[in-house]
Formats: C-alpha cells, structure tokens, sequence
C-alpha cells in the first residue's frame, strides 16, 4: 500500500458504524509498512467520533486494512473465486445505494447520476484503500434523511390534516418497480404518499387523530436519533456487508461484537422467542423458526413476518421498530425467561400487507430435549383397513460434541436417540416409519452421514466439493443390523442443508419415498475465518448427491409433491440475489434398494384420487390459492373505503374456506354476526395496526386441533408403495 493511499484513506474518507477488522499485511513488507508507520505519529489514530457531525462521517486506517483483507480472502478463498472487477464495483455501487435507500425516499435521480463517477472506481478504491466513495454516498443520505425528518416533525399536524382519504390513488408495494425522482417536487409527492399509507394503516385499526399524530412522532423521532447515532462502524459494515453478499448470500462480515455473539440469529433462537432474524430494507424480517421453540409452538409468527413494533407485554408501551439495526430489535425481542413479548408483524400473505397484527409470545429457551428426536405411533384407515406406522420427528441434526468428546457413554446425537426410537417402533410392530424433516433448518454433517447408515446397509452419503475442485465422499460404515421395514420421508421449504442431504441420499438409493414439497436448496458449506478485527463468513464448498447433482438453489424434489403454505416465490435459496447455482459433479456407484421410478406415477394418480373429496386437503389447497392471490397484488389503494373493502372481502373469504371445511366435517358454521363483530380489528392501546385483516377463525388452525393432513397423506403414500411394491414382487416371482 503506497503512503499517499495511507494518507488519503485518513484525512479525506467519511466513516460508517460498524465493528473494524486490521488490514493483512500480505503482499506488503512488515518492515517497510512499520517504518513509514513510525515516522508518521498520527497516521493510526483514529478520528474522534465525538467530532464527527451527521455528514462528516470517515474511515478510519483499520476500516480500510479491514477491507484489504477481506478482499483479498474472498478472491483467494471463496467457493466463486470471482474477480473483484469493474462489474462487481458496479453491482457493489447499485447494492450499496438500495441499502440505504429501498424505498427510494431521499435521493434523487440527479443524486444517483452524480454517484456515477464511482461506478467503475469502488474496486479499485479497496485495493488503494480508498473508502471515501462509500462515506461521501452515507453523508450525502445522512444529511437528507436528516433534513427530511426534521422538516416532516415539525409538519407532521398540518400535512396528516391535509391528507384525503377518499382520493383515488395507489402506492407500490415493491420499492424495485419505482424509479427514482427526477426532481424534488416528485419526491415529496412520494413521501406524501408513504406518509399517507402510514396514517391510513393506523385509522384502519380505529385509531383516534391524536394517537396517530402521537404513534407517527413517536416513530419518525426514533428514526431521527437512530440516525444521528450512525457513526462510521455502521457504514463501514453495511458497504463491507455489501461487497460480501456480492460472492454469494451466505457470506457476511462480523463486526467485534457481533463475532462474539457469533450469530445474532443464533443469539435470538436459543434464549428469545426461538426466531432466527434478518435485516431487509427497513424492516427486521423473520427467517426461519427454530423448531419447539416459543414461537413455533405459539403458532402465529411465519417466516417472511415484518416486525415493526415490539412490547414488553400485553399492556406495555409499543416501541415502533421500522429502521432499527437488526441487533437493536433482537435486545428488544430477549428478556427475561418466562416473560411476555408482543411483536407487531406485516404479513405479506394478507389482503393489507400494512396492517399490523399483534402476537403474543411467551418468551423461554428452547431445550435440547425439545430439539431432541421424538416418536409417535400413527394409526390410519387405509383401504378398509387399521394400519399402524411409525413416525420420527427430527427438528435438527444434533450431537453433543463435548459430551462425545469426554467419552459419555449416554451423550446425545440424532443418530443415538432416533436408533433407541426404531428399537421402540419395531416393538410396537409398525408397518414402516415416517421421518418428518419438516421445518428442519440443518446442522452436524456428521450425524446426517450416521443417521443415513441406520436406513441403507452401506455406502456413499454425500460428496462434498471445495473451492479448489476436489471432491471428498462421506460414506456410513457398514450396518448389517439397518432398518429394513418402509420408509418415507417428508420434507417442506423449511427443510435445508443437513436435511436435504438425508433426504436426497435416501431417495438416491431408492430406498424409501419423499414426500411434501420442495425443500429450500441450501446446497452450500461455509466456514468462520478470524480476522484481525472482527471475522469473516463466507463459502468455501458445496454438497452434492451421490448422483453427482448439487442440492444447492433446486433442492430436493419429492416423489410425491403435497401443497404448501410456504410460497417457493418467497422463501428458499432460489429467492436469495446471488445464490450459487445448480451444477453436476460424476455420480458415485450406489445400490438401489427399490424401483419408486416406475411406480410414482401410480403413487400420484392414487393421491390425486385420494384427496379429490378431501376436506383437509381442499382446505389447505384453499387458504393457498387466497395467499397467493394477494402475493400478486403490486399496487396497494390509499383509497380509505378500497381499503376497508379489501379487508372484508379477505375476512369474507377466509371465513367461507373455514365454513366450507366445516360443513364436511359436520360441524357448525361460524355465525356472521360473530364475524362482523370481530373483524374490526380494534387495538386502541396498540401503536401500530391490529389484525382487522385476519379472521376470528383461529381455534381450529391451532396446530394440535386441526388434522395433520400431510402426516396422514404421507401415510397414505407409503402404504400405497408398499403394496404396489409386495405385488410387484409377488408377480416376478410367479413368473
């Protein structure tokens, strides 16, 4: 690094608030580089943030080490090794404007066309050292922000009072389909209508003029200070963190304090609500839920939730969290064991995706006998017929490293446990087993490869590529004593990494049927490096199956497809900018234990005429059909009265699909007067927006009253194949 890139990195460049990592001294001499050092006494102090004013935010010297370094490892070490050239920059330019701006609220298309003499520079500017693109970009958002919110306070009574609700007009609801300003004019008429969706979402919930003046100042004020706060840490990590996701989604850069935690989401899903978080635009986004965990087990929050408020229990203050940092939120979601926490969500799969509804969350640790394996027998009518199968939950793929380690003999492991529950399973003489991988989000590789060996008698698990094209194949040691009865394995979007591997090893060998839907496609390996500030996650190998495809971005595809409330458009790797892609490697040689190939269209056609009359099915096939038909809406009205329609019509309808199962099912209709009274959404304590879209149809939702249609069908499914089966070889035997 030149000393006039050292010195131009320090006095000119604006800084940003995340965690700092040191510069490698690689492709440098330690020697010369400590020699300019000393003889320049200031060049390693850094800038005062106490002096640093919204604007004038810098870098400082171990912020541009720090993305020296990063660079370097990505291009020598990730699984892409991709070139950080002009074309990247450009990518990195537009990624980095999106994250401090996607609703397309502050700059103009004037501002945008000044940011492009960095287009091409950004690349080039890291390898100087030169951060000052990205800080003269944050300053520049900084100061409008700023301005924005201090002019809109100060306004706030007189532009609410102005705003008519009974205008026709409309409001995208993807920021990507709006282009940018050409003048300021037409960006205060964008904000004009932000600020009305707001005020329109609040007087949806009944709220009065002055709660919604008080909740909207309470927000925007929130909003001011938060961004008063950012210093140059902050800019640092969102343009590092930009530059990372470039390679692909799963590799980040971890501040400090963040590397300690190890993972925010990891922090959140262990002594919170059991929800693993991530930040989108302005919004705090769930991503998945930790299985038996408090909010999995509560039933209401679904991965793709916006949180946008948070309380402290049912009659606490609601702090409003829109453009909170993600760690901030997630110190607001934890507490105390055992105590209340509301969160306030947007729900993409409503008639109003700006109006909030309020779940209650008891807050606990998620046990590890809860994340344990468990059993159930289920006893089904099948063909006139009582049959009995068997049915083994795995939430993750676990072991007690530690335990294994001091030679435990009663450590636990997924492999350990589900081996005791098929010794209880063949006692209670079940016909087959089903493993239900539903909502299992991965873990030890290990386990996924022991596990496999308790179904197939030997062989190849999974092959495994790295970043320098070697390929490694983990195989099972040989297991006389494997299960031998049916099995079948069910799988939904949820189910990813670790999960997929199991189930595509088994569906390779043929050795039982996959059933469910399609699962997320995380095909990808990533490993932690330690910087020397802060650390690096990035990915460094890929899965394949033992049939030479990748699980990565496709994942695995059932045999048999069940309907799923999980949108393959909103959730899986497919849905992440910049996943790797779907790619071959050679198959490795494998038994086959059966020929599901020839019998799966049979095994659908069976399903099919199965499910035709079926009241769980037609339900489930119904609330699906609803939720997609609002995924397709691109403009939302700010139209008060279009407003309120769509919402009884979405009420309405949700409350025809819940009549029309319960007209099959013999029981009573819900009564319309019941409807209308508790479909206004009332929630005069709440700051935000009430769940006047969802229908008081919830009691026969609860997971544990309503029927497990999937569970069953896949029953159904695997008794289907073994009969098909037991022909089959009762007629090559006869010929």
């Amino acid at each position: 690094m030149k000393l006039q890139a050292i010195l131009a990195s320090l006095f000119p460049m604006p800084s940003s608030r995340l965690k700092t990592m040191s510069y490698s001294l690689i492709l440098l001499s330690v020697t010369a580089l400590l020699a300019v050092l000393s003889s320049i006494d200031h060049l390693d102090k850094e800038p005062d943030i106490r002096d640093q004013l919204p604007g004038e935010l810098q870098a400082t010297i171990r912020q541009v080490r720090t993305a020296e370094e990063i660079l370097i490892k990505l291009q020598a070490e990730h699984y892409q090794h991709q070139t950080f050239d002009d074309t990247l920059s450009s990518a990195l330019l537009d990624g980095y404007i999106n994250q401090l701006d996607p609703a397309k609220a502050y700059f103009t298309l004037q501002d945008i066309a000044n940011f492009e003499q960095y287009r091409y520079e950004l690349d080039d500017g890291i390898r100087r050292g030169n951060l000052t693109p990205a800080f003269t970009i944050f300053n520049l958002y900084q100061i409008k922000a700023t301005t924005y919110l201090n002019r809109l306070l100060a306004e706030l009574d007189d532009r609410v009072a102005a705003l008519n609700f009974a205008r026709e007009e409309s409001i995208a609801l993807d920021a990507e389909d709006v282009q940018w300003a050409t003048n300021e004019t037409i960006l205060s008429e964008r904000n004009r209508q932000l600020l009305k969706n707001s005020v329109l979402s609040l007087k949806l919930v009944d709220k009065e003029h002055d709660d919604i003046i008080s909740t909207l100042k309470t927000r925007y004020t929130d909003q001011l200070n938060r961004l008063k706060q950012l210093r140059n840490e902050d800019v640092f990590q969102i343009y590092i963190n930009t530059l990372a996701e470039l390679y692909d989604p799963h590799t980040n850069y971890f501040s400090p304090r963040n590397s300690e935690n190890f993972n925010i989401n990891m922090r959140l899903s262990l002594e919170g609500i059991g929800a693993m978080l991530k930040r989108e635009g302005e919004y705090v986004t769930v991503e998945r839920l930790v299985t038996a965990g408090p909010a999995e087990k509560q039933g209401e929050l679904q991965p793709n939730d916006k949180i946008v408020s948070v309380a402290q229990g049912e009659k606490a203050a609601v702090v409003d969290v829109v453009g909170w940092r993600l760690d901030e939120v997630v110190d607001l979601i934890r507490g105390e064991k055992g105590s209340t926490v509301v969160l306030g969500v947007l729900s993409e799969a409503s008639a109003n995706p700006n109006l909030t509804k309020q779940i209650s969350i008891v807050r606990n640790t998620v046990k590890l006998e809860e994340q344990s394996a468990s059993k159930t027998v289920l006893e089904i009518l099948h063909q006139d017929k009582l049959r009995k199968l068997g049915v083994i939950s795995i939430p993750t793929f676990y072991i007690d490293f530690e335990g294994s380690r001091r030679g435990d003999p009663n450590y636990k492991s997924t492999t350990r446990d589900v081996k005791k529950l098929i010794a209880e399973l063949k006692n209670e003489q079940v016909e087959g087993i089903i493993i239900d991988l539903r909502g299992n989000g991965g873990g030890s590789l290990q386990e996924v490869n022991q596990l496999t060996g308790l179904f197939v008698e030997r062989g190849p698990v999974v092959q495994i590529r790295t970043a320098n094209g070697s390929i490694q194949r983990q195989a099972n040691y040989p297991n006389p004593n494997y299960y031998r009865q049916p099995i079948a394995v069910l799988i939904d979007r949820l189910s990813a990494s670790a999960s997929e591997i199991f189930a595509a090893a088994i569906q390779d060998y043929q050795r039982g049927i996959i059933v469910g839907s399609h699962s997320f496609g995380k095909g990808t390996v990533q490993q932690f490096a330690e910087l020397s500030h802060g650390s690096l996650k990035f990915t460094q190998a890929k899965f394949y199956r033992i049939s030479g495809d990748s699980t990565q971005h496709r994942g695995v595809i059932p045999d048999v497809i069940l309907p799923s409330l999980y949108d393959g458009q909103e959730i899986g790797e497919n849905t992440l900018e910049r996943a790797l892609s779907w790619d071959t490697v050679p198959a490795v040689r494998h038994k086959q234990y059966n020929d599901f190939d020839n019998i799966e269209p049979l095994l659908i056609e069976k399903h099919r005429e199965r499910t035709a009359n079926d009241p769980d099915y037609n339900y489930l096939v119904e609330k699906i059909q609803l939720n997609k038909q609002y995924q397709k809406v691109e403009t939302l009205s700010l139209n008060e009265d279009e407003r309120r329609d769509l919402i009884k019509q979405d009420s309405d309808a949700r409350d025809a699909i819940e009549n029309r199962y319960r007209l099959a099912k013999g029981l009573p209709a819900l009564s319309n007067a019941a409807n209308d009274s508790d479909t206004e959404g009332k929630n005069s304590d709440s700051d935000n927006d009430s769940t006047a879209n969802e229908s008081v149809l919830t009691h026969l939702e609860d997971k544990d009253e309503r029927t497990d249609f999937l569970l069953t069908e896949t029953a159904h499914i695997l008794l289907d194949a073994t009969f098909i089966n037991q022909q089959n070889t009762l007629s090559l035997s006869k010929k």
